[in-house]
């Protein structure tokens, strides 16, 4: 198969990375920010970071922000972060304790958000990502299921202020993309895709098949709920049936992808069934759908993922080496530094000894008429979303 226009052996690539991302730390938390230092100092060890230009986050503005919060809730996110006590605003909770500096952190992660959507709309990259960014449950004035400030909200607005007219965003994440979708909701301008285990499985609850946008919206929510236990091959085969045709019909300027990895196997807040095979075959595909419709403009942040050794590291490293258009081979050994590292941090788990673990996705395309559950989840995404894109849901070829 021919590469898409626009990809070659190299993408211009900018990684915005700074130390103080991992200050955004609940403590005794699935969110543990030692996942992203670990993603980077393998990425580093097998020399990904080479092949990409790293800037340093700047913290979004109080101004910017209020693109995306109320001005209430950011005063409650300014005292949480003064009081350990504080409860309020779905703050103080167990998904989302308070801790020292909340405000602060979470507004490097949002900037660092914003400055990769103007490093690709500018032209500075051809794709930017984020991976400590991705949070994309916290609400208008509410802090949800572990996000703060919705860093991918404030990056998708920076795209339209900055000129885009139409931005595709896809949330491979196994949670619905709630806030994201809730901000976008009734606008034309943006197509929410959300690849999710079946909310009556899973928290938040919520996306359904018939949850399509309002309004002048209506038709730029896609919503695809995947049953649990869904592997490589039916995950992979749900997202070539509604993911490259949909965002094509629509036709984007900029592509933003939530490249959370807790779709996989060990993930332990979750029940779908991705190898980091999978799940790096998605990256890819993501990478084509990128430079066949939006010219390569690529806009990519993490999400979810808490199996902090096994999995996030490995899975984020290859999505930073699909960025730059030199993928990793999964056969590719984990340098000894790496585990020897952890080893000194007293890590006595197993560790993972290559880059994947030695399953080659093979997914059969999709046609209408299948009885399974996904094939029925397919089809009812299909059927309710498609029409209003101008696509025919009972024809594989869209």
């Amino acid at each position: 198969m021919s590469s898409p226009p626009g990809i070659g052996s190299d993408c211009r690539t900018t990684l915005v990375w700074g130390d103080g991302y991992l200050g955004y730390d609940f403590g005794e938390h699935p969110l543990a920010p030692v996942r992203l230092d670990l993603t980077m100092s393998l990425a580093r060890s097998l020399g990904v970071l080479d092949r990409l230009t790293v800037v340093e986050p700047a913290p979004a503005e109080e101004s910017e922000l209020l693109t995306v919060h109320g001005a209430d809730y950011l005063a409650a996110v300014r005292a949480a972060g003064r009081d350990p006590g504080y409860q309020g605003f779905g703050l103080g909770s167990a998904d989302n304790p308070v801790f020292a500096g909340m405000f602060e952190a979470a507004a490097l992660i949002a900037g660092g958000s914003r400055q990769a959507a103007l490093e690709v709309w500018s032209g500075a990259a051809q794709h930017a990502v984020n991976i400590a960014g991705g949070l994309h449950h916290a609400m208008r004035d509410s802090a949800a299921g572990f996000c703060v400030f919705n860093d991918v909200v404030l990056a998708i607005r920076t795209l339209l202020a900055a000129g885009a007219r139409r931005v595709a965003y896809v949330d491979i994440d196994v949670h619905h993309g709630d806030g994201v979708e809730a901000a976008f909701y009734d606008d034309p301008r943006v197509l929410t895709i959300s690849m999710h285990q079946d909310p009556r499985t899973l928290y938040p609850g919520t996306g359904s098949a018939g949850d399509v946008g309002a309004g002048a919206g209506e038709g730029s929510a896609i919503n695809l709920a995947l049953p649990p236990g869904t592997s490589d091959d039916g995950w992979l085969r749900a997202f070539q049936a509604v993911v490259p045709g949909a965002v094509t019909a629509f036709g984007p300027d900029v592509l933003v992808t939530q490249c959370g990895c807790d779709t996989h196997h060990e993930d332990p807040l979750a029940d779908l069934a991705l190898t980091v095979d999978g799940q790096r075959a998605a990256y890819a595909a993501l990478h084509r759908l990128a430079h066949r419709v939006a010219g390569g403009k690529w806009l990519a942040m993490g999400g979810g993922g808490y199996g902090v050794l096994r999995c996030v590291p490995r899975t984020w490293t290859h999505l930073l080496a699909e960025m730059t258009g030199h993928p990793i081979d999964p056969g590719v050994q984990i340098p000894q530094s790496w585990s020897q590292r952890l080893r000194r941090r007293g890590v006595t788990a197993a560790l993972p000894e290559v880059m994947g673990e030695g399953r080659e996705p093979r997914p059969q395309p999709w046609a209408p008429g299948g009885e399974s559950w996904l094939d029925r989840s397919i089809w009812a995404t299909r059927n309710a979303s498609f029409p209003l894109l101008g696509l025919d849901p009972q024809d594989p070829r869209d």
